[in-house]
């Protein structure tokens, strides 16, 4: 199945997206709970919108309002790219940034990576493992 048939542009690595985000040839959004940046950690300089609110994880209703609003004077068309913890949360919205009218991106291995065999996460792939920049509170 092509992404165009899943309904977004495609999927991107963490080093690639950090790469068209320090480029600005395309927006970087954090779709994380807002507990979950507090908690493990924030790309500075990047929007958080949550896609699903902690703790019930029941979607956003002021998503779709919410991205518009960090994407105000981006042309219809525009890459915007969602950061999820895992590159699964990212996936759906991405369809709807994409339904939006902008060429949305998931971006694979999210923030935190897969689990390990010890079930940790941020060893195995994401942002922070690959040594991209990160914050903490």
């Amino acid at each position: 199945m092509t992404n165009s048939q899943k309904g977004y542009a495609g999927d991107v690595t963490p080093q690639q997206a950090h790469d068209w985000w320090q480029s600005g040839e395309a927006v970087l959004i954090d779709i994380r709970t807002h507990a979950e940046r507090a908690w493990v950690g924030f790309i500075p300089n990047v929007p958080g919108i949550e896609f699903k609110i902690w703790p019930g994880m029941a979607i956003n209703p002021a998503y779709e309002e919410q991205l518009l609003a960090a994407m105000q004077g981006k042309a219809k068309g525009s890459k915007v790219m969602l950061l999820c913890r895992s590159g699964i949360r990212s996936i759906p919205a991405a369809q709807r940034a994409q339904a939006l009218g902008f060429e949305a991106y998931n971006i694979l291995e999210g923030f935190e990576g897969d689990p390990d065999g010890n079930a940790h996460r941020n060893t195995i792939g994401g942002w922070r493992a690959r040594g991209l920049p990160w914050a903490q509170n």
